[in-house]
């Protein structure tokens, strides 16, 4: 019997119920909307190597996220081709630069990535394809993510400069877009002569390789490692290289932190929203519960019928907190917004909005016992 009283009464006094359905939705959509661009900013932090395919990436020892690496020397070359195994070396710098537009109005800091352009190169091969590729192999050609292109004030086939020197875009990519400054990607030799600071000696920001299906002890790794030390260098498996600047970014930098307490803020926000609404929402059904004790409903049954309403009242603000979530994502992806959002971050907020839900079922319970018979004689 409490069960279907339960859902009777959600239908007959929907009205009673809506302010605590809507709650849950919002607290839901609050949650999972600050996870998803929690999780999109961060993971921002790890897109040289979440858009490039090779397995292994070879940089200075004790780097701690992808944009911090130093320089390792050429000899670490001479370490990998040592390995019959290992396959497909090729180099990666980061420099830096002051981008002008045509004109010369203002300066943008812009991060300058050399690629190998070969046909079957890893480095950001999932952003650059083979077309543009091609046409960075052109002295000064580069290319940038097509969400900076108003903040650089330039489109495909402008003339620009970084750091005094000519360039010339020739295409715009999708999905290498920084969280503050510019990405603008060229040829290992263009990069060396936008950023003359780079090595020119066949020293690299970074060595990217991959390993034949030959070695599935893993020895190739412990031999290489042996000689890191030796060579100043150290090898990660690009998820691990991946997951490093990303727990860099979320825990030790600053805005990591901050967005992490916006999103604690925000999730106790909606949870006390939830918990109020809910538990406003039984306290207005008093005199109807007394009614059903005076008709000789055990104490205990009101309870599941309370808590039968909260798992309902949860489930459909879910469901409407899950639609508007996704409508939300849709709108971040033609705004080029880093939102992530994944099923873990999905299930979480659920999961908090569902414990919500219960805490404040439970709290409510409390107050069945003033719906004494009596009470409907006052």
């Amino acid at each position: 019997m409490p069960v279907p009283i339960a859902r009777k009464t959600l239908i007959y006094e929907w009205r009673r119920f809506l302010p605590a359905v809507a709650a849950v939705a919002f607290s839901g959509l609050l949650m999972t909307a600050q996870g998803a661009l929690l999780l999109g900013i961060v993971s921002a932090n790890s897109l040289y190597v979440s858009q490039s395919t090779a397995d292994y990436w070879a940089g200075y020892p004790g780097t701690q996220s992808v944009e911090l690496g130093r320089t390792v020397k050429a000899r670490v070359l001479t370490s990998l081709y040592s390995e019959p195994l290992v396959s497909h070396i090729e180099p990666l710098l980061l420099g830096s630069g002051d981008w002008r537009a045509a004109g010369g109005n203002g300066g943008v800091g812009v991060t300058i990535i050399g690629i190998d352009t070969e046909t079957g190169s890893a480095g950001l091969a999932k952003v650059v394809p083979a077309g543009l590729r091609s046409q960075l192999r052109e002295p000064g050609a580069v290319v940038v993510d097509a969400s900076d292109g108003d903040k650089l004030s330039t489109k495909p086939g402008d003339l620009a400069e970084v750091n005094g020197h000519a360039v010339r875009v020739v295409g715009l990519i999708d999905g290498l877009r920084g969280l503050g400054g510019v990405n603008v990607v060229g040829s290992l030799d263009t990069a060396r002569v936008l950023d003359q600071t780079l090595p020119t000696d066949g020293a690299a920001t970074y060595f990217l390789f991959d390993i034949n299906t030959g070695d599935k002890s893993g020895g190739v790794i412990r031999r290489l490692n042996q000689r890191a030390s030796v060579d100043r260098f150290e090898i990660w498996p690009s998820g691990r290289l991946a997951s490093m600047s990303t727990s860099y970014m979320l825990f030790d930098s600053g805005a990591g932190i901050a967005f992490i307490f916006a999103t604690l803020i925000a999730a106790t926000i909606g949870a006390l929203i939830t918990s109020q609404t809910l538990m406003a929402a039984v306290a207005g059904a008093l005199p109807q519960y007394a009614t059903l004790r005076a008709l000789g409903v055990p104490f205990g049954e009101l309870r599941t019928i309370v808590a039968e309403q909260a798992a309902w009242v949860g489930v459909s603000g879910l469901i409407i907190s899950g639609v508007l979530s996704l409508l939300i994502a849709l709108i971040a992806q033609v705004y080029k917004v880093p939102f992530v959002l994944d099923g873990i971050v999905i299930l979480l907020a659920s999961l908090v909005v569902l414990v919500v839900a219960v805490l404040a079922c439970l709290l409510s319970i409390h107050r069945l016992r003033q719906a004494d018979p009596a009470s409907l004689l006052r």
